[in-house]
């Protein structure tokens, strides 16, 4: 899928405002629809201001609003629905119990957990929705988000205006690097889980 959105936009008739156009709507539509190239796309138009195609600072500025507002609309379908669609059972695992662990994890932790939003490859989405049922403070919340759009956008334009029409070299880092966020993710949720699991058992055998 990337490689043809590439192609379209690597002709010379595209204009910087569609370019523009484009790299908002990949930073906003990955936090609503994932999973999305977003990255890959942004990391190409890096590349394309090393061409003169378009300006670093207004591709900076569509990607940090295009990432924070699709954080935000996540965020308050989290804040608005989320509670109501697990109130009505509709997906099984997600108890009302777990929401208030949410809320009260996310109370400790959770903008700590929204500033590393960006970060945080393939949960971004999830990140946002989880922000906005434990009931965040919507305006932190947002500055948090905006920040951490603004450092990952920058680092990954800035990467692709330094290597220009070696741009696709990159993609070989980040794909470890998604890799192996996905990986430590992923044990971290089984260390918790089988940390409380543990806990139980041990109070069972105590009682």
């Amino acid at each position: 899928m990337e490689q043809k959105i590439v192609e379209y936009l690597s002709s010379p008739t595209i204009s910087p405002v569609l370019l523009l156009f484009v790299a908002f709507f990949f930073s906003y539509i990955e936090n609503i629809l994932p999973p999305t190239p977003s990255d890959v796309i942004v990391l190409f138009l890096g590349s394309l201001v090393s061409f003169g195609r378009v300006e670093f600072l207004p591709l900076l500025i569509v990607t940090t609003f295009g990432s924070t507002s699709g954080f935000l609309t996540m965020f308050i379908i989290g804040k608005t629905i989320g509670e109501r669609v697990i109130d009505k059972n509709r997906f099984k695992f997600l108890k009302p119990e777990y929401i208030q662990k949410v809320r009260t994890w996310f109370g400790k932790y959770g903008y700590w957990v929204v500033a590393g939003n960006r970060f945080l490859s393939g949960t971004r989405a999830v990140v946002a929705f989880a922000a906005g049922v434990a009931e965040l403070s919507t305006v932190k919340s947002t500055f948090f988000a905006g920040i951490s759009a603004f450092v990952w956008n920058f680092l990954i334009i800035y990467a692709g205006v330094s290597l220009g029409a070696n741009w696709e070299s990159a993609l070989y880092f980040l794909k470890i690097y998604w890799r192996v966020i996905l990986a430590v993710i992923v044990l971290a949720l089984l260390f918790y889980f089988g940390v409380k699991l543990f806990s139980k058992k041990a109070s069972k055998v105590e009682l």
